[in-house]
């Protein structure tokens, strides 16, 4: 039977809108809790030749992020402030009568060193270091939309396909090659039909499925949640309760991919299913292997300095019942957990029938390093046990639809991985605004595209209207509004990207309008809200207008 392990790497644009706590330290604490973590994982593997077959998508935004100059500076300069806090801190626990701390803060000043030179080792190009893997067939990059625009929601057909489109396109230039699987954000789906999330929505009569996009932009597959499918229980990611259909009474398993969508109308496009089971055991704090009491507890944070010196203990306990952290112990316990759940993958490979031949288990990149803190050293014993003699092998994504192409074609139900299993995360009371005022600019977007786009001095125009367009239309907006933990933020920076393309927008709509002018409007967006260097040819193609 086949394992894939599929991380979804993510970040929406937060270089140049400040830094703490929202801006750029964002992207920098990333970096150091899980991407170069990740990096170092995959280096040790290297060395002794364990073969890591990682289905690692990251989003064209984050792509564009690790590419820029800015992030380089920012972290770099995150590598220094941490440090200098690190240094600080043994005075400080020594006055305030924590010196039995102190090993600790020695602990996270090598921690940190060693990860500042992978940092210098890799050249400062978290890009080109996952892109060398890929080359050397160690790991499988997979794509996403643009900038994690929620699909099912967008109102016009030409935004879901400028999202996969330039999603698809700017991965090509990032690392070299086209990719050939989705990520699609927050694995959300809707089948081809009617469309109408809100009553004074823009009306269509029927809508494509979200694979007939996926097969336009030159995607091969994708990934659902397991009841979408109706392949057993969905496993809710933020409560840790068990949604819909138990596990006994699936029609449909998970342990295989599927086509999905009318075959006849082109290449299938193929979609593999979250498992139930084994992700259950990782996402979940408080019945999975993240809750153990000898894991770096992630609330509790000294300031100032903000180190984490205290283990989990007990996941029930308050945050003042916290002992001290003990990197051996933690190590000790994830060298157990892997073996764990190596047991597990055999255990589901022992008693599958002959149609059920791959295991998937899909994670947010951050669930490892961030959240769970030994998560990536989770993941390396992983790996060092799966090469071992055993029913279960680890593969891509790709490799595993190469290798047995799925021939039971279905049409999936409307889902997501988010709570409830539905949209409910991203369009609820708090939300709707948000989508009313997208709405309305996808119109006058993609309206003003035929006549402004045959017209030279108008592309940077439309160049830098499409940006703030993909950049207003990240799911995180909604999200983050919906869980409450920034939302402020949020509505500003939502609010920002609708008000520069509400800007740009008369000079694409009235023809008597001065271009010059509106070239250095789009040019003074730009400067903060440049990712991706060429759009003109995705939006083309997107709205199906041939260029000049």
């Amino acid at each position: 039977m086949r394992f894939v392990l599929t991380l979804h790497s993510h970040l929406p644009w937060v270089l140049h809108h400040g830094r703490w706590p929202h801006g750029s330290d964002w992207i920098c604490e990333a970096a150091l809790d899980s991407y170069l973590p990740l990096v170092a994982m995959l280096e040790a593997l290297e060395k002794e030749d364990v073969p890591p077959p990682l289905t690692l998508g990251i989003t064209p935004i984050l792509a564009a992020q690790f590419a820029h100059p800015s992030f380089r500076e920012e972290l770099d300069y995150y590598f220094a402030h941490r440090l200098k806090t690190i240094d600080e801190a043994p005075e400080s626990l020594r006055q305030t009568g924590d010196a039995h701390l102190v090993p600790l803060a020695e602990y996270w000043k090598q921690h940190v060193e060693t990860l500042k030179a992978t940092w210098e080792r890799i050249g400062k190009d978290l890009n080109g270091e996952f892109r060398r893997h890929a080359l050397a067939g160690r790991i499988e990059l997979i794509s996403s939309a643009a900038t994690h625009g929620f699909l099912p929601l967008l109102s016009r057909d030409e935004s879901i396909r400028f999202q996969l489109l330039v999603g698809r396109s700017e991965h090509a230039r990032h690392f070299g090659d086209l990719p050939r699987g989705c990520w699609v954000p927050e694995c959300a789906y809707r089948p081809t039909g009617p469309w109408q999330p809100l009553p004074d929505a823009p009306r269509h009569s029927v809508r494509s499925g979200i694979e007939d996009h996926l097969r336009y932009s030159g995607f091969q597959y994708f990934f659902v949640d397991a009841h979408v499918v109706d392949a057993g229980q969905t496993y809710d990611l933020y409560s840790g309760r068990t949604l819909r259909r138990p596990e006994k009474t699936a029609k449909r398993s998970p342990y295989m991919g599927y086509r999905v969508g009318n075959v006849t109308r082109g290449r299938p496009i193929y979609v593999l299913v979250r498992d139930p089971a084994t992700t259950a055991k990782v996402w979940s704090r408080h019945e999975g292997y993240p809750g153990d009491g000898a894991y770096l507890e992630f609330h509790k944070i000294r300031q100032p300095g903000g180190l984490k010196l205290w283990k989990v203990t007990d996941s029930t306990a308050d945050l003042g019942a916290k002992l001290p952290y003990v990197p051996g112990d933690a190590r000790d316990m994830a060298t157990r957990h892997a073996a764990h759940f190596q047991s597990l993958l055999d255990s589901i490979a022992a008693t599958a029938n002959a149609d059920e031949h791959t295991i998937v288990a899909p994670f947010d990149t951050e669930l490892f390093g961030h959240w769970w803190y030994e998560g990536m050293d989770f993941l390396k014993f992983l790996y060092e046990d799966l090469s071992a003699l055993t029913k279960v092998q680890p593969v891509t994504a790709g490799d595993a639809l190469r290798d047995a192409p799925p021939d039971t074609s279905l049409r999936m139900s409307t889902g997501s991985w988010g709570k409830d299993g539905d949209f409910s995360m991203w369009m609820n009371p708090e939300t709707e605004w948000t989508w009313h005022r997208l709405w309305t600019l996808e119109e006058r977007f993609w309206n003003a595209v035929p006549k402004t786009l045959p017209t030279w001095d108008a592309r940077p125009i439309l160049e830098q209207a499409g940006r703030e367009l993909l950049l207003a239309q990240s799911s995180d907006w909604q999200f983050i509004i919906t869980t409450g933990a920034a939302g402020d933020y949020a509505i500003k920076r939502f609010n920002e990207h609708c008000a520069a393309l509400e800007s740009l927008l008369p000079f694409l709509e009235n023809p008597n309008a001065d271009l010059a002018a509106g070239q250095r409007v789009a040019e003074g967006f730009k400067i903060i809200d440049g990712p991706f260097p060429e759009l003109i040819g995705a939006i083309a193609a997107a709205s199906d207008v041939s260029v000049p």
